[in-house]
């Protein structure tokens, strides 16, 4: 990127550039973000070389470039910048710098043949940021300066070519046209002081004050001996026609028929151009490759030697733009083919295959599909479903149209719902699509459907393929995910006939295979959702697993049955008063997905049921830790996802544990938690926490109406876990000064569920409601029995509330500081503050 010539009224650039690199080297920025933007031609390429220079000598520098003709190439750019610095290591030492990322990331560089699942875009990127990271503090204690050029032409999905991505220290810069004053610089420097005004003026006018336009036009002055005066002014205007367009390819055709074919071959392959290979799909030998290139090195068309790049990326598109498209047509496919020869592999090649014209050739389809495999393996869905949407068109055989469209679903499965569910509804309308391939094609649809807020759709859609497939594992695959998706509903038409039929299906089941373990584990839930008895809903968990464990293809990244089965039995031992299991799994869970580059919304969900577990545990910090980390990594993936909905409804009743209701409120209108709710249930009952919520802040009247409307949603489902959804306490209380036979009636009834359910917490809790409503005498043997239940089970912070109430009740100073501490352990800031007020209360009472 060094340039071959002075650069004129570039000052105020350079001068950014300086400043941005001493602060850099100075300790005084730690990184910005430097966008250089303007018309073709106007020197950022020049500009970018000479801070390239600039920086050298004081930091470590790594440069790119994008190109018209390679913007389908996954990860063009990052192994241009990384390659370098990557070769200067063992493979051994390679690993380590990948460190747990290796698995997901080294493959999107080369490095490494892709295993395990498929990664998650997000993932591969996060992994890359480390892999710099390290790299940046192995190679040199100097500052990492990161150069791209045509950085428009590598922009990631989703974003507006030619803008640039938002960054906290992001300077924009827009380089102008030269004034008449500078070209006439420019034009003496290379011609000579005695180049005369008008002549300098008509160079201006003629290149609009392109420094890249007037440079080559210098130079054709040279090349035709022309006098730099007046009288040769009229002839510029001719010669500037062959520095650009229609003229540079006339020029590069007076260099011969050979120099041209081998100039198209380098157009085709785009950068980094092998000598080889060009010469290869030129049709020529290395000696005459050898030849062209020195001809079109001392025509300053391309630079280097092998591998070769054109002088300037105007010079790439006016070449490639000039070949006829037939001709350039059929030149990608030989390079589809010289590239597949060479052994580079069919998604090297695709870039190619996706300019040939449709023809009805099969070997074509299954090349693109092969290709779309290896780009999905390294974590490029989007070059995947290019290529999948290529292939549709040569068109397929009808036999492989439908499973075509299968895998063009599957390709979008982890960061497009929406789409997944277009290509899958395609798929099984189309005639072909049968056997496992149907069913795996329905439960990923319904999959889709879920995440994308269409539970309803993803019900009837399995419903629907469950009546027309014979008995057997798929049938056992559509009624598992049928039951799951019924019941993941916010509302349904007939819960406890739902919980009926599944109680049928799975009771008697042993846990003999992955179909018996599914329905098993959706057995469990749905047992902990309605409070049947604990033991046997842990029991259910039991049969579900392996010596303890997700078996193999039930796991956090197996595809076959998805993440949610192994996630539905971690939050049933949360709310069993299992969460040390809990807690096992779920921390697993963010290894799996760390390991496997899923650092979407899948790691979001780990770190938010990892939150779940240390608010049931009391752990009120740790909680409100992972709750917000989840959310951060929700909003990387998007916004108004199913997780943001869990994470916001945990992280608010978190938050009004600790005592901070404002917080909470900021939190709950940030994501807007309230009506209208999600299709989908949420983690836990989101109505049930915003009564929480609004009976903290004194809205009582508001508070009322929203947990009564909660408990007409879940009673007749039969849903009266109390811990899960903890509304009958909460509207009891709520009611306790207006209506205190109905709190009572609703602290009693909320009794007896949590002694169905039997775990210490449901007991716990239930007696500590109920004893505002008994007789001073009998409120304190309640609360003494909910203090016992409570320190017994691992809910910390209910046991701290109990002992708070329980020291009140029996007015002892000493209860109320164990409670205070156990509040304080907690992270319970207001809870042990209102305790440490309450002490004080007493010692001056007495």
């Amino acid at each position: 990127m060094k340039p071959s010539r002075p650069l004129y009224e570039r000052e105020p650039e350079l001068a950014a550039a300086a400043q941005a690199v001493d602060a850099l080297c100075g300790g005084q920025a730690a990184g910005g973000l430097l966008v250089f933007s303007g018309e073709a031609g106007i020197g950022k390429t020049a500009l970018l070389g000479e801070i390239q220079a600039m920086a050298a000598d004081r930091c470590t520098v790594w440069s790119a470039r994008g190109g018209e003709t390679v913007t389908s190439v996954p990860f063009h750019v990052v192994r241009q910048l990384l390659q370098p610095a990557l070769d200067q290591f063992p493979a051994d030492e390679i690993r380590a710098l990948f460190g747990d990322w290796f698995e997901s990331a080294a493959p999107a560089l080369g490095l490494a043949d892709p295993s395990g699942p498929q990664p998650d875009p997000q993932g591969v990127r996060d992994g890359l940021d480390h892999v710099v990271s390290r790299l940046a503090s192995r190679l040199s204690h100097r500052p990492l300066v990161l150069i791209v050029d045509d950085a428009h032409w590598a922009v990631s999905r989703g974003e507006e070519r030619g803008a640039a991505p938002a960054h906290p220290a992001l300077i924009r810069v827009a380089l102008r046209a030269l004034t008449p004053d500078a070209t006439a610089d420019l034009v003496r420097a290379g011609l000579g002081d005695h180049a005369d005004d008008p002549f300098c003026r008509e160079v201006w006018a003629v290149t609009g004050g392109n420094p890249y336009e007037a440079v080559e036009l210098v130079a054709k002055a040279q090349d035709r001996e022309l006098a730099p005066v007046e009288e040769s002014a009229g002839l510029l205007r001719e010669l500037g026609a062959s520095a650009r367009g229609s003229g540079l390819v006339a020029r590069l055709e007076r260099l011969g028929t050979n120099a041209n074919r081998f100039a198209w071959a380098a157009a085709v392959l785009g950068t980094e151009i092998s000598q080889e290979l060009a010469a290869t799909l030129a049709g020529m030998s290395s000696a005459e490759a050898a030849d062209c290139t020195a001809r079109l090195r001392d025509a300053r068309i391309v630079s280097g030697f092998d591998p070769l790049e054109f002088v300037h990326p105007l010079i790439a598109s006016a070449v490639y733009r000039s070949i006829p498209p037939a001709t350039r047509t059929a030149m990608h496919g030989r390079a589809a083919w010289a590239i597949t020869q060479a052994g580079l592999g069919a998604a090297a090649a695709s870039r190619h295959l996706l300019e040939v014209h449709p023809d009805d050739d099969q070997e074509l389809v299954a090349q693109l599909r092969e290709a779309a495999r290896q780009h999905l393996a390294v974590g490029a869905p989007e070059a995947a479903r290019r290529c999948l949407e290529r292939a549709l068109d040569e068109p397929p055989r009808p036999d492989d149209r439908a499973a075509l469209l299968y895998e063009l679903g599957c390709a979008t499965l982890l960061f497009s719902p929406a789409t997944t569910v277009q290509h899958l509804r395609a798929a099984l309308d189309t005639p072909g699509l049968d056997g496992p391939l149907r069913i795996d094609a329905t439960f990923r649809l319904a999959s889709a459907l879920s995440h994308n807020n269409q539970l309803k759709d993803a019900a009837l859609s399995l419903a629907a393929e469950a009546a027309r497939t014979a008995p057997g594992p798929g049938l056992m695959r559509l009624q598992a995910a049928h039951f799951l998706w019924e019941g993941m509903q916010a509302a349904e038409d007939d819960g406890p006939g739902r919980s009926a039929r599944l109680a049928r299906n799975a009771d008697h089941l042993k846990g003999r295979d992955n179909a018996e373990r599914a329905l098993l584990t959706l057995r469990a839930f749905d047992a902990m959702l309605r409070g049947e008895n604990a033991q046997l809903v842990v029991d259910f968990c039991e049969r579900a697993l392996v010596d303890g464990r997700p078996a193999r293809g039930l796991g956090w990244t197996d595809t076959e049955w998805g993440f949610e089965l192994p996630t539905m039995v971690g939050i049933t031992y949360a709310f069993t008063d299992r969460t040390d299991r809990a807690e096992e799994l779920f921390s697993e869970a963010v290894r799996a997905f760390e390991i496997s580059g899923w650092s979407g919304a899948h790691l979001a969900f780990a770190h938010t049921l990892l939150g779940l577990v240390h608010r049931r545990r009391g752990r009120l910090a740790e909680a409100e830790g992972f709750l917000r980390e989840g959310l951060r990594l929700a909003d990387r993936a998007g916004r108004g996802l199913p997780v943001h909905w869990d994470a916001a409804c945990l992280l608010v009743d978190t938050l009004l544990a600790r005592g901070r209701t404002a917080e909470a409120r900021l939190v709950a209108d940030r994501y807007d938690f309230g009506p209208p709710y999600p299709t989908a249930m949420v983690l836990p009952d989101a109505p049930c926490v915003r009564g929480r919520l609004l009976l903290a802040e004194g809205r009582t009247e508001e508070a009322v109406a929203e947990l009564e409307s909660a408990g007409a949603a879940l009673e007749p489902r039969g849903r009266f876990n109390g811990v899960w959804a903890p509304w009958a306490g909460d509207l009891a209380r709520a009611l306790a000064d207006s209506d205190p036979i109905r709190a009572s009636q609703l602290a009693t009834r909320a009794r007896v569920h949590a002694e169905r359910f039997g775990t210490d917490t449901a007991i716990g809790e239930a007696l500590r409601c109920v004893a505002l409503f008994a007789p001073e005498g009998e409120a304190e043997q309640l609360l003494a029995e909910s203090v016992r239940h409570l320190e017994a089970s691992s809910s910390a912070y209910e046991h701290a509330l109990a002992r708070f109430e329980y020291g009140i009740a029996i007015h002892s100073q000493r209860e109320v500081a164990r409670a205070q501490k156990i509040a304080a352990a907690c992270g319970a800031e207001g809870l042990a503050t209102r305790a440490q007020q309450v002490r004080a209360s007493i010692r001056s009472s007495e």
